[in-house]
C-alpha cells in the first residue's frame, strides 16, 4: 500500500479539498482507496457526508482501538475513509505517552496494507509528534501551494526540515493550488516553477467557487461537475501523481530531471 500525506505548515491551501478530489480520482482509477482524515477540523470528513469517529485518541495511540475498526465505506466505489476526532487535536501528546510516537502512525497503518492500494491522508497544519510520525510512514508529502511567498515559504521551512531528519525523509511534491491566472503574481511564480529545488507537478488546479460548493454538497468536485476546469485540472494531476506512484522514486523524491518543470494550471 502506497502512503501519501496532503501536508503543509500552512492553512488555508486547499489541502481537504485536494485530499478528497485526488482520493476519489485514484478510486475512479479503480485503486482501492483509503482517506483517513486525520485533521481534527475533520473537513474532509464532512465533504465526504461522514460523521466524526467517536475512538479518541488515548484508544488509537495505545492500540485499544484499530483503524480497521474505524473504517467505513463512502458513497463511491472503491474509496473508503477513517473519518476524523475531534480528539485528535491530542494525538500528538497521546503518541508521546506510549514514547513510541515516531512510528505509531505506520505501525496502526500496517494492518491494513492488503487491504487497499492507496492511503491518503489529509494531515493538520502543524509540526508535532503526529507530523513527523505521519512523515515516517509515507513514500512522499503532497503539498498544495497557493503561489504566494508566504506559502512558498512554508514550502521552503519543511523542506529544510526535512533535511535535517534523521533517516529517509518522505520525498517532497509540491503542486500548485487556488491557482489565479489572472493576478500577475501568481503567473510569475507559476512560471518560474522550474527553478524550484523540488519535483514540482505540471499541473496547477485553478481557483474556482465550483470547488468552495464541495462543503456544501458534500461530494467529490469529480461527482457532481466532472467537466469542471478544476475537475479536469484535478484529473490530470492524479495522472501525474500515479505515474510517480508506479516509477522508481527514492524517498527524498530524485528522479530524473524531467519531472521537474513549469506548471500548467487548468484555467489554461
Amino acid at each position: 500500500m502506497k502512503v501519501l500525506a496532503l501536508y503543509n505548515l500552512k492553512g488555508g491551501v486547499g489541502k481537504s479539498t485536494a485530499s478528497v478530489s485526488l482520493a476519489h480520482a485514484a478510486a475512479m482509477d479503480g485503486w482501492r482507496t483509503l482517506l483517513w482524515d486525520l485533521d481534527p477540523q475533520a473537513a474532509a470528513t464532512h465533504v465526504l457526508g461522514g460523521a466524526a469517529t467517536g475512538v479518541g485518541a488515548r484508544r488509537l495511540a495505545r492500540g485499544k482501538a484499530s483503524l480497521a475498526e474505524q473504517s467505513q465505506p463512502t458513497p463511491y466505489a472503491g474509496l473508503d475513509m477513517i473519518p476524523a476526532s475531534f480528539s485528535y487535536r491530542n494525538l500528538d501528546l497521546r503518541l508521546e505517552e506510549t514514547g513510541k510516537a515516531e512510528k505509531a502512525i505506520g505501525r496502526l497503518l500496517d494492518p491494513l496494507s492488503a487491504s487497499y492500494d492507496l492511503c491518503v491522508i489529509d494531515c493538520a497544519p502543524s509540526i508535532s509528534a503526529v507530523s513527523e510520525s505521519v512523515f515516517r510512514a509515507s513514500q512522499a508529502l503532497l503539498v498544495p501551494v497557493v503561489p504566494s511567498p508566504l506559502s512558498l515559504n512554508a514550502l521552503a521551512q519543511l523542506a529544510a526540515h526535512l533535511a535535517e531528519s534523521d533517516g529517509d525523509a518522505p520525498a517532497i511534491w509540491p503542486f500548485f493550488n487556488l491557482v489565479d491566472r489572472r493576478k500577475t503574481l501568481h503567473r510569475q511564480l507559476i512560471d518560474g516553477a522550474a527553478d524550484l529545488p523540488y519535483a514540482c507537478f505540471k499541473t496547477a488546479i485553478p481557483y474556482a467557487a465550483v470547488v468552495e460548493q464541495m462543503a456544501v454538497r458534500r461530494a467529490p468536485l469529480a461527482a457532481y461537475a466532472p467537466r469542471s476546469p478544476a475537475a479536469r485540472a484535478f484529473a490530470a494531476l492524479w495522472v501525474e501523481l500515479r505515474a510517480r506512484l508506479v516509477a522508481p522514486w527514492g524517498r527524498r523524491g530524485e528522479q530524473a530531471s524531467d519531472a521537474r518543470g513549469s506548471a500548467k494550471t487548468g484555467q489554461d
